[in-house]
């Protein structure tokens, strides 16, 4: 079988291809929200409230509410002072960074940053490791004379499964004025206690501390968002982006603001099925954080292997297509107990054969 599955049909958590059926261990819905029938009916009620799209300009003399709301709630349980949405986690990031570029003297920049807030025209400083760059971070502030510091990094290594901690920054001499900008699309309905990713874990720091990331992984909304303080998030309103850009969809944030129970209930399942994961011991054995739902694998016969038995997990070059193949197993909070025994009863076999 290639390993291109083009598929004409909805991506679950089961699929079929080739008249043969698969159980689907890859993607980025953690919360499985394709699989909640009552907030696909929630996205329907907010189609035939708000229309199928928004097109116009959220300067526009005409507005529909619904976009205030949720930004206004989104802050509050995000812990956030102000938040901005927009049409993707891209344009939020590309947005954020460009309006921050401009206003630090140096920009530093984690490894495996993502592109979304990559500024253009800014070198990226090589290091072999977070820890490595963390060190750099260090050396760097006790050297440079006060000065105005843009720190960029994502909240998540999803490739080889690490969630950052920022704690280290407390570290550094209280001379400079730090910014941090963290992308945190795959932390959305997976970090912190629910649904609104680790704004709240990091806004003690002593920096100004912004959030941008997609909305359409863990909350499976085709939507992206800013979350930071007031006085920079107004500045970005003035843009010409802001200003020209359409918004997302208004069904979705509708249906996000009316399903809120499904969310929290999704997130519960989640959790529950990373901490079966995490006891079995197969799993164990494979790369990842206990406080993230992706376990790499490092050998890609597994992945063939694993496609045998009727598992069809993440594997594709990365971050070029010209990179090895980064071989992933991903759960969600759609998958059943039993997808997971069973994936682990296949898991075990492979470790036997290996003699790990």
């Amino acid at each position: 079988m290639d390993s291109i599955y083009n598929l004409g049909s909805k991506i679950g958590t089961k699929i079929r291809y080739q008249n043969k059926d698969f159980s689907f261990f890859s993607g980025t819905s953690y919360l499985g929200m394709g699989e909640v029938k009552a907030f696909e009916e929630k996205i329907t009620e907010g189609l035939r409230r708000y229309g199928i799209s928004h097109g116009l300009s959220r300067i526009n003399n005409v507005r529909l509410d619904i976009y205030e709301k949720f930004e206004s709630h989104f802050a509050l349980d995000a812990g956030a002072p102000d938040a901005i949405v927009w049409s993707s986690g891209f344009l939020a990031g590309n947005t954020a960074v460009d309006f921050l570029r401009t206003r630090h003297q140096h920009i530093w920049i984690a490894p495996g940053t993502h592109p979304a807030v990559l500024p253009s025209e800014v070198s990226i400083q090589s290091h072999s490791s977070q820890e490595a760059w963390k060190t750099w971070c260090r050396i760097e502030a006790a050297k440079l004379p006060a000065s105005n510091i843009l720190i960029l990094s994502n909240s998540v290594d999803v490739l080889h499964p690490t969630v950052y901690h920022f704690d280290w920054i407390r570290e550094l001499p209280s001379k400079h004025e730090y910014t941090l900008l963290i992308d945190d699309s795959h932390g959305f309905g997976v970090l912190g206690e629910g649904i609104y990713g680790c704004y709240h874990l990091w806004k003690h720091l002593p920096v100004n501390f912004l959030v941008s990331g997609s909305l359409g992984k863990g909350l499976s909304m085709p939507a992206g968002i800013i979350l930071g303080p007031k006085e920079i998030l107004g500045k970005i309103r003035m843009t010409a982006t802001y200003r020209g850009a359409s918004p997302p969809p208004p069904a979705y944030l509708f249906a996000f603001l009316e399903g809120l129970d499904l969310f929290e209930n999704q997130r519960k399942k989640l959790h529950a099925n990373m901490s079966l994961v995490n006891s079995l011991d197969t799993f164990g054995k494979l790369e990842h954080d206990p406080n993230f739902p992706v376990y790499g694998l490092k050998d890609v016969a597994w992945v063939d292997h694993l496609e045998k038995f009727g598992f069809i997990v993440s594997s594709f070059p990365y971050p070029t297509s010209h990179d090895p193949c980064i071989n992933r197993i991903v759960v969600s909070a759609a998958h059943e107990a039993t997808d997971l025994e069973r994936l682990d009863q296949v898991l075990t076999e492979l470790f036997m054969m290996n003699q790990v």
